[in-house]
């Protein structure tokens, strides 16, 4: 049976339209939600790093999309602009979207690769959520609070050196799906990304060094075969763990649980389909 597409798919402008809706919503939010989002930004770096994370810019992504990798790299270095250096004071909430802003052409954005609507095409800016990925890293090995993330309903490509599990990123796409995260806590944190030559490279720091960290792993990772269609599952757990007396586990918790239909066929998989 096909699937039925959304009155908004059926065509172009109310396609516009629907976008247009949920974009205004969201900017009345920012407005009137009374949040007090994150806008300073300072150059000196916090004392004490909670985490670091890389993440490699060209990856082998399907066929033919060399030059969407190369232009991805250049919407990287915009947007990772906007958030570097990037302060989050008590009380105050990160929102990418607020920080990073509407990616277009006119403030250089090139034709990147996006994830829509079940399949990846070009799109400006694509690719930027490589960044959201890593800063979601970095901020479950934190106590901020996440508040808004939402993650693909597919996975199109075949790992390829990946390195962290699966599904423990965030998507975005301005600005109704934003990715955001609060400090409810009594101190100060700060996002730094810089660049070297093969990846995109951050860091999450605070002012006063905490006595405990976090350990994040995936369990129970599965590919499944269900009426002829391939899918993938895990959960992400985290333990709170005592830095100064030998990583003693004081708390577990289950921090994700992933479900997602995949478009290619993988090597290994549990058939459900009798």
């Amino acid at each position: 049976m096909r699937k039925r597409k959304l009155l908004s798919q059926r065509h172009p402008f109310l396609y516009f339209l629907a976008v247009n809706a949920r974009r205004i919503k969201r900017q009345l939010e920012w407005v009137f939600d009374g949040k007090k989002y994150a806008k300073t930004k300072a150059s000196d770096k916090l004392d004490f790093r909670i985490k670091k994370h890389q993440s490699v810019l060209l990856k082998k992504l399907g066929d033919n999309n060399e030059q969407l990798q190369i232009n991805k790299v250049t919407n990287l270095k915009i947007a990772s602009a906007k958030i570097n250096g990037i302060i989050i004071k008590p009380g105050e909430t990160f929102s990418f979207c607020k920080l990073v802003g509407l990616p277009t052409k006119k403030k250089g954005y090139l034709l990147g690769m996006e994830l829509s609507f079940g399949e990846a095409k070009a799109g400006i800016g694509g690719g930027i959520c490589q960044i959201s990925n890593l800063i979601h890293w970095l901020v479950i090995h934190s106590p901020l609070t996440v508040t808004e993330r939402y993650h693909h309903s597919f996975d199109p490509f075949p790992d390829d050196g990946r390195v962290l599990p699966f599904g423990s990123g965030a998507t975005v796409f301005y600005n109704y799906l934003d990715y955001q995260f609060t400090n409810n806590t009594e101190h100060t944190f700060q996002i730094n990304l810089w660049f070297t030559d093969k990846c995109l490279e951050g860091e999450l720091r605070i002012d006063t060094e905490l006595n405990y960290a976090y350990h994040v792993s995936e369990k129970e990772h599965q590919f499944l075969k269900i009426d002829h269609q391939f899918y993938r599952k895990n959960e992400i757990w985290r333990d709170k763990i005592l830095k100064f007396e030998g990583g003693k586990i004081v708390a577990t918790e289950l921090i994700m649980k992933n479900f997602a239909r995949v478009t290619y066929t993988p090597a290994e998989f549990l058939d459900t389909t009798e």
